[in-house]
């Protein structure tokens, strides 16, 4: 028997909405956040992921009142992201009910910063969140602004960096992926698994359920992070769960 993975809704967040795009572009709206936060706590989803996605770009404060609402709401641990960019952000996210955080800019910006964090709410609480585009067979550039800006970063590199800073555990999203439904990319997770100790949740490209088993299995993730398939209807977490429990990766 294998161990014990997880599987993660993802609300994207835009005007207090939840949204949704291929490859970060052509975003549209798609749903109320508290609705189907409520809705992916029942269908026994592992954990909840909030990516308030304008935030950092529109250099405003979250939606605190929102993430109160939904963490009050729901009795899986909750990942709150985007605009987080001091230890004050860090302090109002958890007072407002997140379990972890997911930091991907202020990290970026000053590095320093997931240690610091770390350090003052342990490393189990603090995820670091990447975007990357695969540029060659085996490589992979991390990406900053959401996703618009490359970075000349090895995503490899700054994963094993962000680790030793005291990440407790990684959100790769591949924006090649991104709401394309063609699959994860396997190689990506296999490579960060080689390279890190600490969890990797793979995020963009899921499309059926058996891309989930694929990347829980040949790609070695901890973790299946998706979105649009859950939000429309296409896959039930629920039976995606019940599916995947019955073969070598047991579902907690």
């Amino acid at each position: 028997m294998g161990k014990t993975k997880r599987i993660i809704p993802c609300l994207d967040i835009d005007n207090r909405r939840v949204v949704k795009g291929k490859e970060f572009l052509d975003v549209k709206e798609v749903a109320d956040p508290l609705t189907l936060a409520r809705k992916y706590d029942a269908d026994g989803a592992d954990e909840l992921v909030f990516y308030d996605i304008s935030a950092s770009l529109a250099g405003r404060g979250l939606f605190l009142d929102l993430i109160k609402e939904i963490a009050d709401a729901v009795s899986i641990p909750f990942i709150v992201g985007g605009g987080i960019q001091s230890m004050q952000d860090l302090e109002k996210v958890f007072a407002a009910g997140a379990d972890k955080v997911s930091i991907n800019s202020a990290a970026l910006r000053d590095p320093e910063f997931l240690r610091q964090a770390s350090e003052r709410y342990s490393s189990s609480r603090v995820i670091l969140s990447m975007d990357v585009r695969k540029t060659d067979v085996g490589k992979w550039e991390v990406y900053a602004s959401a996703g618009m800006k490359p970075t000349g970063m090895d995503a490899l590199d700054w994963a094993m960096r962000a680790e030793k800073l005291g990440a407790g555990e990684l959100v790769v999203n591949s924006i090649d992926g991104d709401g394309m439904r063609d699959g994860y990319d396997l190689a990506l997770y296999e490579a960060l698994n080689k390279a890190v100790g600490i969890p990797v949740i793979a995020s963009g490209g899921a499309g059926n359920p058996s891309h989930f088993e694929e990347v829980l299995q040949e790609g070695r993730a901890d973790a299946a992070l998706a979105a649009s398939v859950f939000h429309f209807g296409d896959i039930s977490i629920k039976a995606l769960k019940n599916t995947i429990g019955q073969g070598e990766i047991p579902c907690s």
